[in-house]
């Protein structure tokens, strides 16, 4: 599985860019990259209505798979679909989305 990275550009008041650009001279992390990883991570597993919210809204927009939102969204396949509908999301009928086909038959040909 190869997954991909992409930089992403954000504006940060002065004193947080300070604070972001001291995270490696701690010795807790590698880089600042590293260290924004782990507080995604970490502030992910806090907010369990953050990550639903999250994949929901991938759902949604065609971006993950049911699977890959219960996956996201630490809940049954049940409890998700009713969020969905209850959201006025739309479920799809098909296991997968275009792009998770595309990678399995690329990976079934190998």
């Amino acid at each position: 599985m190869v997954i991909k990275s992409e930089t992403l550009s954000f504006t940060v008041p002065e004193m947080l860019r300070l604070e972001l650009g001291a995270i490696p001279k701690t010795g807790y992390y590698d880089s600042t990259s590293e260290f924004l990883r782990d507080a995604m991570r970490t502030l992910l597993a806090a907010r369990k209505d953050l990550r639903i919210a999250l994949a929901s809204v991938l759902y949604r927009d065609g971006k993950i798979s049911l699977g890959k939102a219960v996956e996201i969204a630490d809940v049954g396949y049940e409890e998700m679909k009713k969020m969905l509908v209850e959201k006025g999301i739309k479920l799809r009928r098909g296991a997968e989305t275009s792009k998770e086909i595309e990678a399995r038959l690329i990976k079934m040909a190998k």
